[in-house]
């Protein structure tokens, strides 16, 4: 039996605490920066209304699994995503790349989650491969977030990727020669970078099938 959720619309056509998502979904669906959040009591709920979204809002629990967001899609979710949405932190990053060719040109971004707005964009880098581009991506993400004292989630869509962070070594077959030389020395600071620098920010996989496409994704598919 699925466990009681208590969602609190601060923000939205009718604010105020709903126990079912459809109900939630329809304060805030079509709603322009709708804040809301899930909560597993109703006392908790009912402190965080009264509280107001400026406390609350945008903060993870510790699971980290607490729906908590500016609503932006006019689509409905599937019946697959009304479950998996509350797992998405929109107070983070995503990061995506564009290539032209694998191996070929590419360049990255990342992107506010919530709002799509660019935070930074880097290329086109002459030669590299698609998971040197994400890798490099990730990574300019920590960097730029610990410069702003923050511990915003990154979101990739490549595990390869998020592998290559996780162990601090890049696994690819690409070779190191003129036409390559910018990519490598883009990885080999990153990879300096991991291994000299800590931080807190949790870095996922953006689950492509139940939350479409990434919002940083360049449509070069």
């Amino acid at each position: 039996m699925a466990k009681q959720k208590y969602y609190v619309v601060w923000v939205g056509n009718t604010p105020g605490i709903y126990t079912k998502w459809p109900e939630c979904q329809s304060q805030v669906a079509q709603f322009k920066d709708a804040k809301f959040k899930s909560y597993d009591s109703q006392a908790e709920a009912e402190q965080a209304y009264r509280d107001g979204w400026k406390q609350h809002w945008g903060k993870k629990k510790p699971e980290g699994k607490a729906l908590s967001g500016t609503y932006q899609s006019n689509k409905s979710p599937s019946p697959k995503s009304k479950a998996s949405i509350e797992a998405i932190d929109y107070n983070s990053i995503s990061v995506d790349v564009g290539t032209r060719g694998n191996p070929g040109p590419i360049e990255y971004r990342g992107v506010d989650t919530q709002t799509g707005e660019v935070i930074f964009a880097q290329g086109p880098i002459p030669k590299g491969t698609n998971n040197l581009g994400e890798f490099l991506a990730i990574v300019h993400s920590l960097a730029y977030l610990k410069k702003e004292g923050s511990t915003k989630t990154v979101y990739s869509d490549s595990r390869t990727a998020l592998k290559w962070v996780r162990e601090k070594r890049v696994a690819t077959t690409l070779e190191r020669d003129e036409s390559t030389k910018e990519v490598w020395s883009l990885v080999d600071r990153a990879l300096h970078w991991l291994e000299t620098n800590q931080y807190d920010n949790q870095v996922r996989k953006w689950e492509t099938k139940e939350w479409g496409e990434i919002k940083a994704d360049y449509g070069r598919k």
